[in-house]
Formats: C-alpha cells, sequence, structure tokens
C-alpha cells in the first residue's frame, strides 16, 4: 500500500512537471526573441558598434592606396584658400594644448580675461555657447581665432562627448575644460603645466586660493606650504582625512569645475561621459 501511494503521488506529478517545463521553454523562447530582436534594432541604428560591420569597413579601408586614410583630426583652424607656402606657415607654432569652455553672454567679461591669458601661452581655445548668443562675442579682438559651437541649455559634458571625441583632440597635450566662471588673476597656464609636467599628473585642477568663496571641498584649496598637492589631512567632521585614507575627498579628486586632462587621460574620461545625462561619471 505504501508503494502504490508513492508511485500514485509521482504519477500525479508528471503533468505538473510537464506544464511547468512548457512554461520556462516560452520563457526562454521569447527571451531568446527579444534579445535576438534588440540585437537586429542596434545594428541598424549604430552600425558601427557592430563587430561584423567594423571588421568589413576596416578591411575595405585597408584596400586603399597608402596616404588617403587620415583617422584623426583636431580642432585648428585653416584658411580658406591655401597654398603650399601657406600650408606651412598654418603649422608653425601651433598649439598642442586646449581651452574648451561653456559660455553665457552674461559672464563675457571674466571669459575675456581667461581666454586672454589663454591665447597668449599660444592656446587653442573653443567656446560652447550654451544660450545660442554668439553675435555678442564678435566685438572682441580675438573673436575670430577661437571656435564657436552652439546648443541651447546644454551642459559642459553635453558639449565634450560630443565635439571632443579623443580623434579630434588628439594633437593636443592638454585639455582644459573649465567653467566661465574660474578667476585667473594670480593663475599662469604656462607654469601651472610645467608643474603637471614635471610631476607626471593625468588629471588635475588648479588649486583654489583660501580666500575664495563656494569651496566645497578642502583638497582644492591651495597648501601655501606645497606647488602641488594630492591629498589633504582633516581630522574634523564626520569624515577623517589621513594617511589611510584612499579615496575623495581625501584623495583621488578632482573638482568638474576646473578638470585639466592629459592626452591619454582624456582618451579614457571621454568614454566615461554619459551621452543621456550629459553628465561626467
Amino acid at each position: 500500500m505504501v508503494l502504490q501511494g508513492v508511485c500514485g503521488a509521482k504519477m500525479n506529478q508528471l503533468p505538473f512537471m510537464g506544464v511547468v517545463c512548457t512554461v520556462m521553454l516560452f520563457i526562454v523562447y521569447r527571451t531568446t526573441n527579444y534579445q535576438y530582436q534588440q540585437t537586429e534594432i542596434e545594428s541598424k541604428l549604430h552600425p558601427f558598434y557592430t563587430s561584423k560591420d567594423g571588421s568589413r569597413a576596416a578591411s575595405s579601408l585597408n584596400s586603399l592606396p597608402r596616404g588617403i586614410i587620415e583617422p584623426r583630426s583636431d580642432l585648428e583652424l585653416k584658411p580658406l584658400w591655401t597654398t603650399s607656402s601657406s600650408k606651412s606657415q598654418v603649422n608653425v607654432g601651433s598649439s598642442h594644448n586646449l581651452l574648451a569652455i561653456p559660455v553665457g553672454i552674461r559672464q563675457k567679461k571674466n571669459v575675456d580675461t581667461i581666454v586672454q591669458k589663454f591665447l597668449s601661452e599660444k592656446f587653442t581655445v573653443i567656446l560652447f555657447h550654451y544660450d545660442g548668443n554668439v553675435n555678442g562675442w564678435r566685438d572682441l579682438e580675438w573673436s575670430k581665432e577661437a571656435i564657436h559651437i552652439v546648443a541651447h541649455n546644454q551642459t559642459k559634458w553635453w558639449f565634450a562627448k560630443r565635439f571632443l571625441h579623443p580623434a579630434v583632440v588628439s594633437i593636443y597635450d592638454y585639455i582644459f575644460l573649465w567653467d566661465e566662471d574660474l578667476g585667473v588673476d594670480n593663475f599662469h597656464p604656462g607654469r601651472y603645466l610645467e608643474i603637471v609636467r614635471s610631476e607626471g599628473l593625468e588629471i588635475s585642477q588648479p588649486a583654489l586660493d583660501p580666500n575664495s568663496t563656494g569651496i566645497h571641498h578642502r583638497i582644492t584649496i591651495r597648501n601655501r606650504m606645497h606647488k602641488f598637492h594630492r591629498r589633504v589631512y582633516d581630522v574634523r567632521g564626520s569624515v577623517k582625512c589621513s594617511d589611510d585614507s584612499e579615496g575623495p575627498p581625501c584623495t583621488g579628486f578632482v573638482e568638474g569645475m576646473a578638470p585639466v586632462f592629459s592626452k591619454s587621460a582624456w582618451d579614457c574620461a571621454w568614454h566615461l561621459i554619459q551621452v543621456g545625462i550629459g553628465a561626467f561619471l
């Protein structure tokens, strides 16, 4: 009687297990089919992201004669009409550092001060006009030397993601991606880069004057005893900064208002800028 009961229970479970298996197979089928459809859509919307199309394009380019392919660009202005002699003149003394600033006409005076200081150090300058007003800058002597890009109500990182691709800015040794309201009375770009190069800093920012307003993190304040610092010590507050600290806000931190990237650092950082939210993660 016991054996018959066990066998009967097992027989009753078979239809139930069959239903479960059928449901699982259906779910797997629908999931696989959905993923396949999404892959097809992605390949149509973003054909350059697919390895198949990428390898096909690469093989097509390889068949072209040597000297035709130019994988990189830059932001250097070129004369509309050029001759062989004028081309050589354009390349002489060209800048290898870039200043990029999102600007609005309300900060025109301060931006003028910033740009003049950087142009004196042979920087290339690109202005991202988030308010759409370009004509208001034409009276400045250096306006024609700068590159102007317009997009209403967009962030610094939105512009950077779309117009500062690593392949476009590869000729620049350092990229200054600054806010428009920074004071530069005591700042010297050339001297700053001397320190950056000598210390091998890949991502950095100029320190803030201790008397500046709007200081959010102590690590950004200038240390009067040293020409640069990588960490800050602070035993006050909820976060204790000591030699054992391994992350922000004690060390390894650069504020988003005035970052300076080396070429290799920007090649990495650009990929971390989120397209959808226009922010840097």
